[in-house]
């Protein structure tokens, strides 16, 4: 449960209200926040358990869900931020690409390991 006051998203545009959403309060973020990322922690550990290509027929159907709805999403995506339609529709465009290109990454089992500044740590592709 949430507590707290309203954020309001305004149109940079017209200054017109888009949506709201509740903060959480101080006294319940700490308890909200751990249960937040053990929530976290047990997605990422079942989402790894599924083989790629079955993780990349997953990404597609998002994929498809947002061409289903670019128009709207990118109208939105529009409003919210004050940029152009077009601008608008091209950050929902390039969600689908990134969505694309995922798909076909999760048939590839080859890939790089590319050295990292971090101590003990490598970075996938």
């Amino acid at each position: 449960m949430v507590h707290g006051r309203a954020l309001v998203q305004s149109s940079p545009a017209s200054r017109q209200p888009l949506a709201s959403q509740l903060h959480a309060s101080a006294v319940r973020l700490p308890r909200n926040t751990e249960g937040a990322i053990a929530a976290m922690d047990r997605a990422e550990r079942e989402w790894a358990a599924y083989p790629a290509p079955k993780r990349g027929e997953i990404v597609r159907q998002i994929g498809e869900a947002f061409r289903a709805k670019k128009d709207a999403l990118g109208r939105l995506a529009s409003s919210e931020t004050g940029k152009t339609l077009p601008e608008g529709l091209g950050e929902v465009q390039e969600i689908i690409d990134i969505c694309d290109y995922a798909v076909g990454l999760s048939r590839m089992i080859n890939g790089q390991v590319i050295p990292s500044e971090r101590a003990d740590h490598v970075m996938l592709e």
